[in-house]
């Protein structure tokens, strides 16, 4: 791992607020954007991850869920002006939430470790969000997207997940446990994110469109894991997600009744008051 992908920084302050860059031909300028990679024991992997990261990021934030084999080190020579945080629970989740916290950027982009993403869509997603969408959602089923790494089960099960989704919230979504997404900051304020396992994908989704944020899809190729075995177990993780939507539906109906008794309870409280007057 002699190479270097990226030089440390010359000097220029990279928490500088609102500096925009030149990107290239297809995007003029950006804000600051920062890249947020969870990852746990992927040294072999990140070498694929990192050699597709744009040069103009505003940085990278690498949160390690407690690695064994080198994932640190290897991100530091090959990046080495990348913002390490240690993960202090345990889940993609709660490293996700983690990754948040300590990036800086205007814009956040979420990318796994495994090589399944491409790192040069990130324009794609860039370009969604400063042309005013909030949240550049990637999709494997949009048109032009596409995935080397889902049997015909796991196809079968997003589906009908993304199905109830969109019938229960009224999105619009074509692909929901997807992890490759974009975002501006100020979404974090309106989307409280508390589940700490791979089902934060589709809590995010959820919220996003609950909290009534303007989405664009993205269509995005995903590739084979490169090294190593995902930990992602189908049936356990596709309860998990079904538990979340589930949750996310009944939240909103108790909503909706507070809502609908809010005026009826005001009526009660004028008249109480008046009586008393």
């Amino acid at each position: 791992m002699s190479s270097v992908l990226r030089p440390a920084s010359t000097g220029q302050d990279p928490t500088t607020a609102g500096a925009y860059r030149p990107i290239s031909t297809h995007l003029a300028i950006t804000p600051p954007v920062s890249v947020v990679i969870p990852a746990m024991n992927e040294a072999e992997n990140l070498p694929y991850v990192f050699k597709t990261l744009p040069s103009w990021i505003h940085e990278v934030v690498l949160v390690d869920g407690n690695s064994t084999d080198g994932t640190v080190e290897v991100a530091r020579e090959l990046w080495p002006d990348v913002k390490v945080v240690e993960q202090r629970g345990k889940g993609k989740g709660d490293a996700l939430i983690t990754g948040f916290e300590a990036a800086t950027g205007d814009i956040i982009v979420m990318v796994d470790a495994d090589g399944s993403a491409d790192g040069n869509e990130i324009v794609s997603y860039v370009s969604a969000l400063v042309s005013g969408a909030d949240f550049a959602k990637g999709s494997r089923f949009a048109n032009g997207g596409g995935t080397d790494d889902m049997t015909p089960i796991r196809k079968l099960g997003n589906w009908a997940l993304c199905t109830a989704v969109n019938r229960k919230f009224g999105a619009r979504y074509t692909d929901l446990c997807y992890g490759y997404n974009a975002f501006w900051r100020h979404c974090l304020d309106k989307i409280e994110l508390d589940c700490t396992g791979f089902e934060i994908e589709t809590l995010i989704n959820i919220r996003v469109v609950k909290a009534g944020l303007k989405v664009q899809e993205i269509p995005s190729h995903e590739y084979l894991r490169i090294h190593g075995t995902s930990n992602l177990r189908a049936v356990r993780d596709g309860l998990r997600v079904l538990k979340v939507i589930l949750k996310e539906r009944s939240n909103r109906r108790a909503l909706r009744r507070r809502e609908q008794h809010s005026p009826m309870l005001d009526s009660v409280l004028d008249s109480a008051r008046g009586e008393v007057s």
